[in-house]
C-alpha cells in the first residue's frame, strides 16, 4: 500500500482545554490533561483509552487540591440531552447497545451523538461475533460481517463533509473506514482526530495498527504534542525497530514517567522481540511484583516462559491469572501455552479458540493455534488461522513464518519462498528466516541466493548455529573445497568457542570432511587431529580409525607433508592433539557470497 499523503486537519470543533504541547517540562500540565481525559472517554464508554490515560496519570506525583481541575462546563445542548444520556449510558454500561441507540436517537450534543453512534457501531460488533460463534468454526471468522458499518459510513461522512464531527467522532469514522478495509482513508481520519484531539490515545493506536513501514511513518503529518513520543515509541516496537523505541521509552522515564507501568511493559515486549530474554523475563518478574492483579502481556510474558521450557513458573503463572480473571484472553493464551509445553496440543488449541471466542482480533491467539495445528499435523487448519492472523495485523512475523513451514511441509517450494521473504522483510536481521529462505533457495536450485542467504545469517548472528554447516554443505555440494573447508572450521570454532555444553549434531559432519580435506592437501599433522576428533562420535569413528592408518602408513612410507596447496586458518589449540604444530595463514575470502 503507498504512504498516505500528509494530512491537513479540518477544522472541527475542539476543545481548547485538550491542547497538548510538545514537550514535558510542566509535568504537573500533563497530569491534568490526562485525568482530563480519562474522564472524557469514561464518559463516552472508551474504556480502554480511559485506563491507558489513568494509568500514565497514576505514575505522576499528585496535584494539590487547589490544582484539580473541575469538569469541563454543560453545554446548552448537553444539558438537554442529560436525561436521554444517562440513561443510554447505564444500558451502554451492561451491553445493551441496541437500546442505549434507541433512547439516543435524535441527540444533538456532541457527548450524546458519540454515544448514539459507537452504541450502534457495538451492537453490530456483538452481533458478529455472537453468529460467528453460534454457526461458524473460529476459523472462518472472516465470512460474517458488521452489518451497521455501511450505514455509519455513509452518516459520518455526511458530519465529516460538513465539519461537524469533533475528535471522537472522527475516532470513530475511522474505525468504521478501516474495518470495511478503506485503510488510506482511515489513516487520513485517524491522522485528523490525532490533530483535533490529540490526548486520545485510542486513535494513535489505531493508527498504529495500519502503518506498515517506516515510509509510511515518514509521510505522516503528525501534530507536534508530548503524545507523539508515546505513538512514536509504540510503532518503533510494533514495526521491530527495537533500538530506537527502547531509545525512546528510556527518553520517557527520564523525564519523569518511571512509575509507569505501561512502559515497563511495553520495554520488556521490545526485549522479547528481539530474543533477548533473560532481559525480558526479569522485567517481567519485576512488573509482577509492582502490579500483581495485571493481565495486559502475561501472555507474552508466557511466551518466554514457554521458551525456556519453565513448566513450574508457567504453570503458576497460569494458575495466578485463573484466579484473577479466566475469561481473559490473555489468560487462555497462557493455559494454551502451558498445555503447549506438556506436549498435550489439543488442549492448546481448544484454549487458543476460547480467547478467540472472546475476541476474533487477538492476534497472538492467531499465530498460537496455527502453531498448534503444525503440531498436530494439521496444516489446512494452521495455513487458516497463520491467514487470520495476518489479516488481524500485517506485521506479524510469526505468522508468515509459520506459513512458509507449512507450505514447505506441503512441499511447494515457489509458496513457501514467498512467505519466508515476507518474514524476513519484517525480521530483517533474524537468522531463522534467513535460513529458512536459504534452505527454500536450495530447493529450488537457486544456489547463489542460497549461499547469500546463509552468509547473511551467519553475519548476523546465528542463533541456531546451522548456517555455517549448510553453506559449508553446499560449497561440498558445488566441489568448492577450500570454502567448505574455511565454513566448517569456523562452525568448529564458534561452538568451541561459546563455552557452552551443547549437543552439535554436525560436529562430526565438520571434523570428518575436514579430515579428508587435509588429507587429500597432504597435511597429515592437521588431517590426524580432524581424524582422532572423529573417532569420539559414533556416526564417523570407523572413518576416523580408517584415516588414521592411512596417515600412519603414508609417513611411514616416507610421504612428505605438501608445502604447495594452500590450506585456512586451523583449529584452535585447545583441539590439537599432542601439541601439533598448526600452521596460521590468512582467512579465505568470503566476500562472493555476501549479500
Amino acid at each position: 500500500m503507498a504512504a498516505s499523503p500528509s494530512v491537513v486537519p479540518m477544522a472541527a470543533p475542539m476543545m481548547p482545554v485538550l491542547s497538548s504541547s510538545s514537550d514535558f517540562s510542566n509535568l504537573r500540565e500533563i497530569k491534568k490533561q490526562l485525568l482530563l481525559i480519562a474522564g472524557l472517554t469514561r464518559e463516552r464508554g472508551l474504556l480502554h483509552s480511559s485506563k491507558w490515560s489513568a494509568e500514565l496519570a497514576f505514575s505522576l506525583p499528585a496535584l494539590p487540591l487547589a490544582e484539580l481541575q473541575p469538569p469541563p462546563p454543560i453545554t446548552e445542548e448537553d444539558a438537554q440531552d442529560m436525561d436521554a444520556y444517562t440513561l443510554a449510558k447505564a444500558y451502554f454500561d451492561v451491553k445493551e447497545y441496541d437500546r442505549a441507540a434507541h433512547f439516543l436517537h435524535g441527540c444533538n450534543s456532541k457527548k450524546a451523538y458519540f454515544l448514539y453512534m459507537y452504541s450502534r457501531y457495538l451492537s453490530g460488533e456483538k452481533k458478529k461475533d455472537d453468529e460467528t460463534v453460534d454457526s461458524l468454526g473460529p476459523l472462518e471468522k472472516g465470512q460474517v460481517k458488521n452489518e451497521a458499518l455501511r450505514e455509519l459510513r455513509v452518516e459520518l461522512s455526511k458530519k465529516h463533509q460538513a465539519r461537524e464531527l469533533d475528535g471522537f467522532g472522527l475516532y470513530l469514522y475511522g474505525v468504521v473506514l478501516r474495518k470495511l478495509d478503506l485503510v488510506k482513508e482511515a489513516i487520513d481520519v485517524f491522522v485528523e482526530a490525532t490533530h483535533v484531539l490529540p490526548l486520545h490515545w485510542g486513535a494513535w493506536l489505531e493508527l498504529c495498527n495500519l502503518i506498515t513501514d517506516k515510509e509510511m511513518l515518514k509521510f505522516l503529518s503528525l501534530p507536534d504534542t508530548w503524545m507523539k513520543e508515546f505513538f512514536l515509541a509504540h510503532i518503533y516496537t510494533e514495526l521491530q525497530l527495537i533500538e530506537e523505541a527502547l531509545q525512546k521509552y528510556q527518553n520517557l522515564i527520564d523525564v519523569g514517567f518511571s512509575k509507569s507501568s505501561y512502559i515497563v511493559s511495553q520495554i520488556a515486549v521490545a526485549y522479547h522481540n528481539i530474543r533477548d530474554i533473560d532481559k525480558a523475563l526479569s522485567i517481567f518478574n519485576e512488573l509482577r511484583k509492582q502490579d500483581p492483579y495485571r493481565i495486559e502481556n502475561m501472555d507474552t510474558f508466557s511466551n518466554l516462559l514457554y521458551v525456556r521450557s519453565m513448566k513450574s513458573e508457567l504453570s503458576y503463572l497460569a494458575h495466578n491469572l485463573c484466579e484473577i480473571d479466566k475469561y481473559r484472553v490473555e489468560t487462555c493464551c497462557v493455559i494454551g501455552n502451558y498445555y503447549s509445553l506438556r506436549s498435550q496440543h489439543e488442549k492448546a488449541a481448544l484454549y487458543f479458540q476460547r480467547a478467540l471466542k472472546l475476541n476474533p482480533r487477538y492476534l497472538g491467539a492467531w499465530t498460537l493455534m496455527g502453531h498448534e495445528y503444525m503440531e498436530m499435523k494439521n496444516t489446512s487448519a494452521a495455513i487458516q488461522a497463520y491467514r487470520h492472523a495476518i489479516e488481524v495485523n500485517k506485521r506479524d512475523y510469526r505468522a508468515w513464518y509459520g506459513l512458509g513451514q507449512t507450505y514447505e511441509i506441503l512441499k511447494m517450494p515457489f509458496y513457501c519462498l514467498y512467505y519466508y521473504r515476507r518474514a524476513h522483510q519484517l525480521r530483517p536481521n533474524d537468522s531463522r528466516m534467513l535460513v529458512a529462505l536459504g534452505e527454500c533457495y536450495e530447493k529450488l536450485n537457486q544456489l547463489v541466493e542460497a549461499k547469500k542467504c546463509y552468509w547473511r545469517a551467519y553475519a548476523v548472528g546465528d542463533v541456531e548455529k546451522m548456517a555455517l554447516v549448510k553453506l559449508a554443505k553446499l560449497h561440498e555440494q558445488l566441489t568448492e573445497s577450500e570454502q567448505a573447508a574455511q565454513c566448517y572450521i569456523k562452525y568448529i570454532q564458534d561452538i568451541y568457542s561459546c563455552g557452552e555444553i551443547v549437543e552439535h549434531l554436525e560436529e562430526s559432519t565438520a571434523f570428518r570432511y575436514l579430515a579428508q580435506y587435509y588429507f587429500k592437501c597432504k597435511l597429515w599433522d592437521e588431517a590426524s587431529t580432524c581424524a582422532q576428533k572423529c573417532c569420539a562420535f559414533n556416526d564417523t569413528r570407523e572413518e576416523g580409525k580408517a584415516l588414521l592408518r592411512q596417515i600412519l602408513q603414508l609417513r611411514n612410507q616416507g610421504e612428505t607433508p605438501s608445502t604447495e596447496m594452500p590450506a585456512p586458518f586451523f583449529l584452535p589449540a585447545s583441539l590439537s592433539a599432542n601439541n601439533t604444530p598448526t600452521r596460521r595463514v590468512s582467512p579465505l575470502n568470503l566476500s562472493s557470497v555476501t549479500p
